[in-house]
Order: C-alpha cells, then structure tokens, then sequence
C-alpha cells in the first residue's frame, strides 16, 4: 500500500514540484491549498509530468473546522509536507500581522491535527532567512540565528520555535525542518513553474516578465552593498533539486533515519550568485539584453547568504544538480510556454 502524504501548498511553485517528485517515488499525494497564490489546475499539470493526479481539497489550513473534516476523510496519513505560508520578505514588511497570522496559525492548527489524528511526521518548508545577516560565510547549521531582517524571516524563526518545543514535548511527533536559500526555475518540461500573481516579488520571475514584454523594466534594488558588484548576493538552486530534498527528508522521517525528533538542513548550491551575475546568465541563455534600473534598497533583503550544504550532502545523501544557466533556461522556458498559452 502506497505510503499517503499531504502536501500544503501543493499547487504552488515548490509544491507542485514537490508533489511530481513523490508521486514519481511512489507515494500517494494529497493536496491542500486555498489558491491563495496558484490554480487549481495545477493538479491537471502534475499528472501531465507523472501520469497520476494527485487528490485536491481545497480550504484555507487556518481554518481548523475544515481541517478536522479533512482528516477525518482522510485516514493512514505517513506524513505532511507544510508549504502553505505567505513568503514575499518585502509584502511582510508592510503587512506584517497577514504574515503572523497566516504563517503561524497554519502550522500551529497542523501540529494539533497531528496530534488529534496520531499523523506523525513533518517537513517545514523554512528559510535561510531564520539566518538574518550572518556574521560568517557560507553559512552552516552551527551559525547562531541573528534578528530576523523581516517579519517573514521572524515566522520561520518563530514555526521552528514551534516545532523544536512541540516534539521535545511530544515523542511521538517528528519534524525535518528545510532552510531554503533561493529557489529559482521550472520542471524541464514546462508544464509547471512560478508564476506569481500580481508583480513578482522574486528576482527570477520578474527577470522573466521583463525578457517577454510584459514589464517595463527590471529593478535592481541597490548597488551599493558590500559585494563585488554592488548588488545583493544570494544561492540559487533549481526548484527540481529542492523538490527533490524533500522526498528525502520525508524518506528519513518514515524510515526513522532521523537522528533526533527536530532536524534541521540548509539546501543550497553552496555558491553565491549576485543580482546582476543571475541577470547576465539570464541573458546569456536567453540571448536578450535585459533591460533594468538600478533603485533603492529594499526594505529586509539581507546583503549577502549563500549555504553550506556540505551536513546536508552527507547526512541526506542529496546535493543540488543544475547550474544557474540550467535554472535559468527552464524559467524560460516555462514563461515562453505559459504565456503562449500551450500549457
């Protein structure tokens, strides 16, 4: 019998990646998600790639009502992948109680279902914000977590809070949390990818909509950070590698591999990439001469993080496999092919 994993957030950007890579491991996926940020179609997209459509309920998991009614129409959960949260840094500034509330509710009314419902196993999705501004780079597991630089960073510094406390004082709970660096790119076959609504609040995106037209310009926000260039530095991974860190980590969970009830993981590339070096590969793979402006900072953005992902290599046995060129051509790709309206 297949093992059943929820996943919030299924139809969105790192979701439904997620989603493609267990089903092509053999388990069997449900979704949750509002659609908040996604549509629904994305389900039909996930079974274009894998050949199976996963199960789509769609509620707000803040809402504990319909939570409790999901559970109880669901029975043998293996475990639950947790995406579902607001995650624009710059939005979180300005509207810090939606982040709050959003991004801790969600996750508080799982961990009770969890426990009411005898489900577990957790991934979070977290951040390498939880690192604000390190003092040393690249940044390993050991580096003490500074201030958050946004609320959105203080909630993943927060949800692990939450998780650290609620499996030391349940033994029966256990939970993987996975700090993201920057994940950028679309599935190869251009049948899902980031599209956010509204303007993107992500570089790659934006670099995207401004190549095909539908954005003026590029912001660049400052060039006058203590980097080589000027502009920001950040790790970007292909969001397949890091759909792909997820099944493992779900592995490890049902497998009791874990070395303790609270873990915890950078997933990187382990190379820092500016702003404008992404944009020169963007438009080295896409032979367009981008055009962008230099602005003002922007309100939280951190200088400079890029991961060690060397505990995260050796303990998972999993290590990021394109290069930024790679991740570049299939947003391309995908944007090409959204906007044609052939998907």
């Amino acid at each position: 019998m297949k093992k059943k994993i929820v996943v919030t957030g299924g139809t969105g950007y790192i979701g439904s990646h997620t989603s493609v890579e267990l089903i092509k491991e053999g388990f069997d996926v449900v979704i949750i998600d509002n659609l908040y940020n996604s549509e629904a179609e994305v389900a039909d997209r996930i079974e274009m790639i894998s050949g199976v459509k996963p199960a789509l309920e769609i509620f707000d998991v803040c809402d504990q009502k319909k939570l409790d009614e999901f559970f109880s129409k669901y029975k043998d959960i293996a475990a639950i992948i947790h995406f579902a949260a607001y995650k624009a840094v710059g939005e979180s500034v300005a509207k810090p109680l939606d982040y709050y509330g959003n991004n801790l509710i969600s996750l508080i009314n799982l961990l009770n279902a969890m426990k009411k419902y005898g489900v577990p196993d957790l991934v979070f999705s977290s951040s390498c914000t939880v690192y604000g501004q390190p003092e040393k780079l690249p940044v390993t597991e050991d580096a003490p977590l500074q201030p958050a630089m946004s609320p959105y960073g203080n909630t993943k510094q927060i949800g692990e809070q939450i998780l650290r406390d609620t499996t030391f004082s349940d033994k029966n709970i256990k939970a993987i949390a996975l700090r993201y660096f920057n994940p950028i790119g679309a599935h190869p076959s251009a049948l899902i990818g980031e599209l956010p609504r509204g303007v993107p609040e992500n570089l790659v995106p934006f670099i995207t909509q401004t190549a095909y037209g539908l954005r003026d310009e590029l912001k660049v926000y400052g060039n006058d950070y203590d980097t080589p260039d000027g502009s920001c530095i950040r790790d970007y991974l292909h969001v397949v590698d890091l759909a792909k860190a997820h099944v493992v980590a779900v592995k490890r969970l049902i497998e009791g591999k874990n070395k303790t009830n609270f873990e915890f993981f950078n997933l990187g590339t382990g190379i820092g990439v500016s702003v404008l070096e992404a944009i020169s590969s963007f438009e080295r793979i896409s032979g367009i001469k981008l055009k962008y402006k230099i602005t003002g900072r922007r309100a939280g953005d951190i200088e400079k993080i890029w991961a060690d992902p060397s505990f995260a290599n050796r303990e998972l046995g999993w290590k990021t496999i394109s290069t930024l060129d790679e991740a570049m051509k299939t947003a391309w790709d995908w944007e090409n092919k959204i906007r044609s309206k052939k998907v």
